[in-house]
């Protein structure tokens, strides 16, 4: 699907708002209500709008430690990275898991209620004897930066 300038100023919007109404976002995206919110629509069908959430702010619903782990296995077929990755998938722990390219094969992003909680995860993985040869861990101790907001207007090649 090609996006214009009005789909952007609707992705930006609602990234910034996820309960914006119908009508303020109509105002943002500089159309009338019908014709915006069926943009809207066709956006959401054509997935590029996956969900709508409630950004949290962990610190004042308990306290949690923010981790930042790399993993490297031990082998690199295939399968290891399925069998990892499955795992992986169901530990709501792990908030993040990006396979990467370079030193290591994953860069994970953890909350844990403490660092124990945290040990006791990382104990358990490794209990599961996935193929994990080394891992780093790397405690958050200020977040300076995080944005749930993506600028979809510059990464879109011709900026619509």
């Amino acid at each position: 699907m090609r996006l214009d300038a009005i789909d952007l100023r609707i992705l930006d919007a609602i990234q910034r708002d996820g309960r914006i109404t119908k009508l303020a976002l109509a105002e943002k995206a500089g159309l009338s209500p019908t014709p915006c919110w069926m943009r809207l629509r066709k956006l959401e069908k054509a997935g590029i709008i996956s969900g709508y959430h409630a950004r949290l702010s962990l610190r004042r619903v308990a306290p949690v430690a923010s981790l930042v782990v790399e993993i490297t296995l031990a082998n690199h077929r295939q399968a290891d990275f399925d069998r990892f990755e499955r795992v992986v998938r169901d530990i709501r722990e792990i908030v993040c898991c990006w396979s990467v390219g370079g030193g290591v094969d994953y860069i994970l992003k953890v909350v844990a209620a403490d660092i124990d909680a945290y040990q006791r995860l990382i104990d358990a993985l490794l209990d599961r004897e996935l193929g994990i040869a080394r891992y780093f861990t790397y405690i958050v101790t200020k977040t300076v930066k995080e944005d749930p907001v993506v600028p979809v207007s510059v990464l879109v090649a011709d900026g619509a």
